[in-house]
C-alpha cells in the first residue's frame, strides 16, 4: 500500500514548511500514516486518549507479525495478540508491553480470537480462514477441539465454502456462535460440546440476513435479556438478534466497516478498518458507542453527529489519526484502549491510553 502523498507532492509541502518557518512537527501532522508517537490526543466527549509510544514493539527478526487481527485479556491479567504469521501466531505480553511468550505455527489464516471459561480453566477460540476451522486451545496453545465446516446444516455444500471470522461464548451455558463472515455468511450456534444447535443468516440484503458478518459478541448489559450483536460489515451495521437467531434491531453506522463489537462496562467498542470509500486514506479509527447504542466518541475519526435522530457518515480524521487499518481492540480495567491492525506494513499494536 502506497502512502496517499506522491513524492513529488512531499517534497512541494517540505518546501513550502522551510519557506515559512514551519517546523517540522507540522509537516508530519500532514501524513496519516505518522508514526505513534508523533500522534495528538485523539477522541470526543470525555473519551479522549493519547497514544503510549512504542508499546508492544519487539525485534522482528525474532517475533515478527503479520495482520495483527485480535486481543484478549486472560485472568492473569495478559494480552494475548493473534497474528497469522506462522513464526509466532500467538504473542503474549504484560500490560507494559513486555514479551512474556509466543506459540503457534499451524494457524496460517489466524483472524479471530475469542476467550472462553474461567480462572485456570480459560480456553481461546481461533478462527482460521485458510484452514477453514475453528480450533478450541487452551493458553498454552494444545488443542482441544475443533469445529469444521457445519455440513449437518445443509447450508454447505463442500468445506471451503466455510471461512469462519469470529465467535462468541455465552457464559451462561457454554453456547458456541461462529460467523462466516468470508464464507456463506450464516450464524452456526453450538452447545459446549460441539453439537450443531442451530444456524440461520446467509448472504443477503433483509434484516435477518448480512453482507460480511465479520464479527459477533454476546451482549449481557442487560442481564435479563442478553442478545447478539453481530456485525454487518458491508451495510455499516451491527445487527442485534436472540440468543436463538431471531432479528430484533440494527444500529446504523454510516461511513463504517467496523469489524467486531467489544464490550466493556456500558459501552461497545470497535475498529474500524476502512470507510465506505475503497480509498486507503479514508481507513482507520474506533467507535465507541454508549448503553442506549449512540455513538460517543471516534478516536481517529471525526466528530460523531447526530441529525434528526440518526447519525451522519464518519470519516477517519486525516491530520490527526495514528491508525492504517485497525481490526480489533481490547480495553483493560483502567480503560485503555489495545488496537491490533490488519494490513499496515506488519506493525505492533497501539496502546491508547485514556486521558482524563
Amino acid at each position: 500500500m502506497s502512502s496517499p502523498l506522491s513524492r513529488r507532492s512531499f517534497l512541494q509541502r517540505g518546501t513550502l514548511a522551510v519557506a515559512a518557518g514551519i517546523a517540522a512537527p507540522t509537516i508530519l501532522k500532514a501524513n496519516p500514516y505518522r508514526r505513534q508517537s508523533e500522534a495528538a490526543m485523539i477522541g470526543h466527549n470525555g473519551y479522549k486518549y493519547r497514544v503510549v509510544p512504542g508499546w508492544g514493539v519487539l525485534d522482528a527478526g525474532k517475533n515478527p507479525v503479520n495482520d495483527c487481527h485480535e486481543m484478549v485479556q486472560d485472568a492473569k491479567g495478559r494480552i494475548i495478540l493473534l497474528t497469522n504469521e506462522t513464526k509466532n501466531n500467538i504473542i503474549i505480553y504484560d500490560k507494559s508491553g513486555k514479551l512474556l511468550e509466543t506459540w503457534g505455527h499451524e494457524y496460517p489464516g489466524a483472524h479471530g480470537l475469542t476467550l472462553g471459561g474461567e480462572g485456570s480453566d480459560q480456553y481461546l477460540l481461533i478462527t482460521d480462514t485458510d484452514r477453514h476451522q475453528v480450533i478450541k486451545t487452551d493458553l498454552k496453545g494444545r488443542e482441544l477441539m475443533k469445529f469444521d465446516y457445519p455440513k449437518e446444516t445443509g447450508k454447505y455444500d463442500f468445506p471451503t465454502q466455510f471461512k469462519p471470522t469470529e465467535t462468541a461464548i455465552n457464559p451462561a451455558n457454554g453456547d458456541i456462535y461462529i460467523v462466516d463472515g468470508y464464507g456463506m455468511n450464516y450464524v452456526t450456534q453450538y452447545d459446549k460440546a460441539g453439537k450443531i444447535i442451530r444456524s440461520w443468516g446467509g448472504k443477503g440484503n433483509s434484516n435477518d440476513t448480512f453482507d460480511c458478518c465479520h464479527g459477533i459478541v454476546v451482549d449481557r448489559r442487560t442481564a435479563s435479556n442478553p442478545t447478539l450483536l453481530i456485525t454487518d460489515r458491508r451495510h455499516n451495521a451491527l445487527k442485534r438478534f436472540s440468543l436463538d437467531g431471531k432479528y430484533l434491531s440494527t444500529i446504523a453506522l454510516p461511513g463504517s466497516y467496523i469489524c467486531r463489537p467489544v464490550i466493556h462496562g456500558d459501552n461497545i467498542y470497535g475498529a474500524v478498518f476502512r470507510s465506505t470509500s475503497d480509498s486507503y486514506p479514508d481507513s482507520g479509527y474506533i467507535t465507541i458507542l454508549d448503553k442506549n447504542d449512540k455513538v460517543i466518541s471516534t478516536p481517529g475519526g471525526t466528530e460523531p453527529v447526530y441529525q434528526d435522530g440518526k447519525l451522519t457518515e464518519q470519516r477517519k480524521d486525516m491530520d490527526n489519526s495514528p491508525f492504517l487499518h485497525p481490526h480489533d481492540v481490547l480495553v483493560d480495567g483502567d480503560e485503555s484502549v489495545y488496537v491490533a491492525q490488519w494490513a499496515s506494513k506488519k506493525t505492533y499494536p497501539i496502546k491508547l491510553e485514556r486521558v482524563g
